[in-house]
């Protein structure tokens, strides 16, 4: 189980990373749900990974981070054309 824990959370890590890197670079709008699904996601590992190693102030910063990319979400869901 601990291997599964590390591997997500590094993989949390390179998701928001390139996030990241992709929205400095242009490549994705910080408004698109490609990059807040890479950061909801990336959260959600970060969560799971903080908490493992009771990482309390980790997993709070990503419990917000995540929330904020679901708001966003919606709020773009909200926004689409039907």
């Amino acid at each position: 189980m601990t291997i599964a824990i590390e591997f997500i959370g590094w993989a949390a890590a390179l998701l928001i990373l390139a996030s990241y890197l992709l929205v400095s670079t242009g490549r994705l709008d910080g408004r698109s749900p490609t990059f807040q699904w890479m950061n909801v996601v990336g959260a959600a590992g970060f969560i799971l990974n903080s908490g493992w190693h009771g990482a309390l102030p980790s997993a709070v910063l990503n419990i917000a981070w995540m929330a904020i990319g679901v708001v966003t979400l919606i709020g773009l869901a909200g926004r689409r054309p039907r």
